[in-house]
């Protein structure tokens, strides 16, 4: 009896609640109107940025030369100081060398 009291007056949809032809659609509530308008206003102002850049193209172009940041990054792997941070080389001969005791053979 308990069961079908509640099952008489359940008012929910059969299944999945939002797939298929009986499912539940949310009313659409003045809230979620002005979150959507803003978000389209919001992406509205930065596509007119994006659109309307602040530097021209010739501007642009040359704006990093004063800062030399190309020049910085060249002198930082010159030879002479990736030379001083690698080890120096090795050859079999100065490896083996502490095996010479005498030359007997000789």
């Amino acid at each position: 009896m308990h069961i079908t009291l509640i099952n008489f007056f359940k008012k929910t949809v059969p299944g999945h609640i939002f797939r298929g032809k009986r499912r539940f659609v949310k009313p659409v509530s003045k809230r979620s109107m002005d979150t959507l308008t803003r978000e389209y206003e919001r992406q509205e102002q930065i596509m007119l940025l994006l659109r309307n850049p602040y530097l021209t193209l010739e501007q642009s172009s040359g704006h990093a030369k004063e800062l030399q940041k190309r020049e910085k990054l060249v002198a930082k792997w010159t030879t002479e100081q990736t030379l001083r941070k690698m080890k120096p080389h090795v050859t079999i001969e100065e490896r083996l060398n502490q095996l010479k005791i005498k030359e007997a053979w000789d």
